[in-house]
């Protein structure tokens, strides 16, 4: 049993056909590696049965929680309301959709502890060439605007203390742009990031939703806004 209490957060937008599986998959790892968890689903926005999958599995076991967006209001703003809700040691994040499985924390876990930020990078990326061209090309222009550089900046498979995200809150991108402005903000206070090869697998239902132009225009905009805050403080 890991000596910590885990928040797991998924944000989840329109995965009826992913959701079950990936909150039961969690459930099972960590019931049998942690003592205290849960597991915060957060619903932004969804236009199917995402929420009544969700509140279905709520009602089954208290460890799932949802927390729920009535309307979408982007990646970043769920991954906000997912941390907000946190209550334990750690807070883990990964995506909903089925491309990671949670048994790679048993990778990051060991490097947990003191101002370790644990984060996992995609040893083997399942993505369309397209859509990895746009994180390279994304990673690039973090790495000449705020001087960060990492090996996968959005891979959604993440560990840290639940008060580094107290200590830097908010996080006020509410796009694609938040993984960035989170680390970004992190490394100011003195955190320190453990890099970890994860494991990664194709979709096999739903539709990807980001790297759309009005995705893209938003992170520009709220980088923007970063970079006049950082400026200022």
């Amino acid at each position: 049993m890991a000596n910590i209490s885990l928040s797991v957060v998924l944000p989840a937008h329109n995965e009826e056909e992913n959701i079950a599986n990936t909150v039961s998959g969690c459930l099972s790892y960590l019931s049998s590696n942690f003592s205290e968890y849960e597991v915060i689903v957060v619903n932004d926005g969804s236009r199917d049965r995402t929420r009544g999958i969700v509140e279905e599995l709520s009602s089954k076991n208290p460890a799932v929680v949802l927390v729920n967006h009535e309307v979408n209001k982007g990646y970043g703003s769920a991954l906000r309301s997912g941390f907000d809700k946190a209550s334990l040691d750690y807070v883990f994040f990964m995506d909903s959709d089925g491309q990671f499985d949670i048994k790679d924390l048993d990778r990051l876990i060991p490097l947990t502890g003191g101002n370790n930020v644990v984060i996992g990078y995609r040893e083997n990326r399942a993505d369309s060439f397209i859509r990895s061209l746009n994180a390279w090309m994304y990673g690039l222009y973090i790495r000449l605007v705020f001087g960060l550089s990492v090996k996968d900046m959005d891979c959604a498979f993440k560990i840290f203390p639940t008060e580094a995200y107290r200590k830097v809150r908010p996080i006020k991108a509410g796009g694609a742009l938040f993984s960035a402005e989170f680390l970004i903000k992190l490394k100011r206070v003195g955190y320190v990031f453990r890099e970890v090869p994860v494991r990664h697998f194709p979709r096999k239902f739903g539709t990807q939703s980001g790297a759309n132009l009005k995705v893209i225009l938003r992170m520009f905009r709220e980088s923007w806004k970063l970079r006049n805050e950082l400026r200022n403080s």
